[in-house]
Formats: structure tokens, sequence, C-alpha cells
């Protein structure tokens, strides 16, 4: 039994309280804290938790709580992984892990010294359907993967310090391209370094100093290439789409807004659709179990089951500094509109082993291009010769 003082009471916070009490029917919170004691209270009271406070330093040395879990804004997340490690407690902490690889960087190395257990909450990793995509591509279904595809899209994140630049790290890309990053990380594979970031990234509509809008591409040592979309100014929802092509296959996954359940209603009943849906009447597309098809309880699961083995889970706060030092190559190449270097003071990943050949022998003396049955029953192949370099098209009957 996981006995957590939760560190914040809003948006993400009831997401994880709604997980957690509902995940193993023995992990509880035993205390919670806000900045705002009236909200700490409304919140202890929602989730029949004993004990709230305002204060940060009480909740994380309470007595009755053997592991602390970080749902507070970004600006916050150092100072309380700092109260953590004072108090060598056990700490989980929500994404980003830092508003820059510096932050991220001083908080792995904090409670690695302390030799305390930490987790990354990169929910979106933990999608029961993108589990099963990443096992089918560690074992090979997909061939090498080439190229990653993942978008995230919404009209806005809820709260105020959101929008603020300083508070937050960034806009869009540090708040949605985290997860982006990561889900590509595991794809490609996170013993795969990533080299260098081309990034736009633009205001387009939102009265805001941070970008609203990006595009971006990350570079693998290995030849791939990680494709993160994100944006605060969609329209119709939040869109969560990933995409990976591999030398012998191609996934597909809608994570959210087209999942196989749509409903028409007049809105007569006043009722929640979906996180970040912007209408409840006309077509709407509700999500079934959203704390479960978010990734939450599998995420949760993997954490408690990884402390009480005594093992890492499967995302660490070094995946939480690694996803930060590509994010802070993406801000710099949307200022230098050139590919800009990731920069990792810490790289635990494999050693560089370059672009894999992946050319296909069709005979000794040819290579094959591509094979392709025709409407018309030809079989035709394009092959190259590997001494000319010529390009030869040869045409066989189908079997039949």
């Amino acid at each position: 039994m996981r006995k957590i003082a939760l560190l914040g009471a809003g948006f993400i916070a009831r997401f994880y309280a709604d997980s957690i009490h509902g995940l193993r029917s023995r992990d509880r919170i035993t205390v919670v804290y806000a900045r705002n004691g009236e909200s700490a209270s409304r919140f202890a009271e929602d989730y029949r938790i004993g004990k709230w406070t305002d204060s940060m330093e009480a909740a994380v040395n309470d007595p009755d709580a053997d592991m602390v879990l970080i749902a507070l804004p970004n600006f916050l997340h150092e100072a309380a992984v700092m109260a953590c490690v004072k108090a060598k407690k056990a700490v989980l902490c929500t994404k980003p892990l830092g508003r820059n690889a510096d932050e991220a960087l001083r908080m792995l190395k904090a409670v690695e010294e302390a030799g305390i257990f930490h987790g990354y909450l990169e929910d979106l990793v933990y999608i029961p359907k993108t589990q099963k995509a990443i096992q089918s591509v560690r074992k090979g279904a997909l061939g090498q993967v080439l190229w990653t595809r993942s978008r995230e899209t919404h009209p806005g994140p809820h709260s105020d310090w959101f929008w603020d630049s300083e508070a937050a790290g960034g806009g869009a890309i540090i708040d949605l391209g985290c997860h982006c990053i990561q889900i590509g990380r595991n794809y490609i594979g996170k013993d795969v370094r990533p080299i260098e970031v081309m990034c736009w990234a633009d205001t387009l509509v939102k009265p805001i100093d941070a970008e609203d809008n990006a595009i971006g591409l990350v570079r693998y040592d290995n030849g791939a290439v990680s494709q993160f979309e994100v944006s605060w100014t969609f329209r119709g929802g939040m869109d969560l789409r990933d995409e990976v092509m591999g030398s012998e296959g191609t996934i597909w996954i809608n994570n959210f807004l087209r999942t196989g359940f749509e409903m028409y209603t007049s809105g007569a009943a006043d009722a929640y659709v979906a996180e970040k849906s912007e209408t409840n009447q006309g077509w709407v597309f509700p999500v079934g179990d959203e704390v479960h098809e978010l990734g939450y309880n599998v995420m949760f699961g993997d954490m408690f089951d990884a402390f009480e083995s005594k093992k890492e889970p499967a995302e660490t706060f070094y995946d939480g500094y690694v996803v930060n030092a590509v994010m802070d190559a993406a801000y710099r190449s949307a200022k230098s509109r050139q590919w800009e270097p990731v920069e990792l003071e810490v790289w635990r990943g494999g050693e560089s082993t370059g672009k894999k050949e992946l050319m296909k022998d069709y005979d000794d003396e040819h290579y094959l291009i591509k094979e392709e049955t025709t409407h018309y029953g030809v079989v035709k192949l394009i092959l190259k010769h590997k001494k000319t370099g010529k390009l030869i098209e040869v045409e066989k009957q189908a079997d039949r």
C-alpha cells in the first residue's frame, strides 16, 4: 500500500487522485497540499483525505506518507523535489520535469545523490494502445523505425500560470511537446541519442509572449527523425495522434478525438464530454474512461510496482532531463531558424552507431528497390545494379 503526500490540488491533481484511489484499491493520498488553503480543504473533502495543509514542508514531511507526488506548476517543481530530497522521500513528478534542462539536471542529480526513488509522470507514454504499439516495435514488427510523428493540439491549457512564459518555461512546446518527444523516444529507442532539432514556433492567436503553435523535427544518431506538432489554438477538442513508420511496417494511433465513440446531442443534459472539449452539443466525441485511456492507471501501476520491487520505473527523472534538453534545442532553433544541437551533459544511452544499412539484395548483382503487383496481373520490379548503379525495370507474371 502506498501512502502519498499530494502536492497540488488543481486540474492534473484530480486526474491523479481519480487514478490512485481507483487503481489497486489499496493506495491512498494521506495528505494534500495547495498554496491556497481553501483549495486544499475542498480537495480533501472531495477525495475523503484526512489531512490538508498550505505548507509544502508539512506535507512532504508528513509521517503517514512514504511517497510524494508533485502536481504543481512548473516553476515549483525544483523546490518541491529538493524538499523531498531533504526529507529522503520517494518522489514522482508530473511533466515537464523542469522549465529547462539545467533545472531538470539539478533535480536528477539531487535525487540520485540522495538515493531516493524517482519517477517521471509522462502519462501519454503509458496509454494502453501506445504501450502495445511500443511492444510491437521492440519485437521488430516494424523493422527499423525511420520516422515518428506525434501530435497534441487543443484550445489551450486550463490554469493562468501556463500562459506565463516565465512561470511555465515556455508555451505549447514545454506543455505539449514534452509528451510528443518522449513518445518518439520510446518508439525509436531510448538508448539512441537525439542529435539535433529543427523547429518552427510562433504566436499566432493568443495575446501571450510564449508560442501557441510549433512544429519540430528531432534527428537521432541512427538516422531516425521524430516529428512533433503542438498547438494551443486548435479548435474542436483535444487531438492526440501518433504515427510510426518503419522499414517493415507502419502504426497509426488516434488516442482521443476520434476513438470510435461519437454522439449527437442537443445539449439538454449539459453534461461533461471529455477533457478540452469545447462544446456539449451537436456531434461530440466522449471518451469512455479518460483516466485509463490517458494512461494514468498504467503509469501509477508501473510506478508503485517498481517502488515495491526496488526497481526503476519505465520513466525516470533521467527521461525528463533528456526531454528538457531536446526542448531547449527546439527553442534555440525556433530563434536561429537552423538545426540546433541537443546538449546533454549526461548521456546514458548507447554509443554512436550511425545510420543502419537497410538496402535489400535481389540477387548477387542487384538491389531490390521496389516490388509491386499491378492491376493488370504483372509483378513489376525496380532493381539497381550494385556495380554500375544502373536502374532496371523488370516485369514478370504474377503467381495465380
